[in-house]
């Protein structure tokens, strides 16, 4: 729970404030659960804190929400061209990713169970960034993530607008994104290299 509220404090996710007496505070809750190895054994208990977000109301909490979801028929073409190029594929996990996407609206929500400031058990954090259940939360770390690829020379998929492509002197690099999962793989094995350290510093 420790370590889940250290990322929160290194993405500067959110304030604490007064509370507003003019706008709704969403409530948070703990998710717990185990990750198991290939074994079925436990090897480490992760836990989440959550936005209510079924609390959220449109106009107010949050406007659109629509975040695009990568179509299956574009990973099987994709695994296929990998297969016929002869070249491999790597996976990359982007750890808290919604709390790397900003958000427009005033929302607010209430500290965090068991982890209330003692001096202002009132008080409530203004969020500046997605929180998990958020209803907007998949479309800001979306955009956040897609702006940072365009930035630096991809292209967007016209039919799938979640795979990526770059073109350059050393070849084709093909990412496809897949909510917080990325796949990736180019003509070139430099050019992921140089996408997985671009992608350390930034994301």
């Amino acid at each position: 729970m420790q370590d889940e509220l250290s990322q929160f404090e290194k993405n500067n996710v959110w304030t604490l404030v007064e509370r507003p007496s003019s706008h709704p505070v969403i409530g948070t809750k703990w998710v717990f659960r185990n990750k198991l190895n290939d074994k079925g054994e436990i090897i480490r208990n992760k836990a989440r804190l959550v936005a209510k977000g079924y609390a959220q109301e449109e106009g107010i909490d949050f406007d659109e929400t629509f975040a695009p979801v990568a179509r299956l028929e574009s990973i099987r073409m994709f695994l296929a061209f990998a297969c016929f190029n002869n070249f491999k594929l790597f996976q990359m996990d982007v750890k808290s990713a919604f709390l790397n996407g900003f958000i427009d609206q005033e929302v607010f929500v209430e500290q965090p169970p068991g982890f209330e400031n003692k001096n202002l058990p009132n008080y409530v954090f203004k969020l500046s960034k997605a929180l998990y259940g958020l209803k907007q939360a998949p479309r800001a770390w979306y955009e956040r993530l897609s702006g940072f690829l365009t930035e630096n020379g991809f292209k967007r998929g016209v039919v799938d607008t979640t795979l990526f492509t770059k073109t350059d002197s050393n070849g084709l690099l093909i990412v496809q994104i897949y909510v917080d999962d990325i796949i990736f793989g180019a003509t070139n094995e430099s050019l992921c290299k140089d996408f997985s350290h671009l992608n350390a510093r930034r994301v």
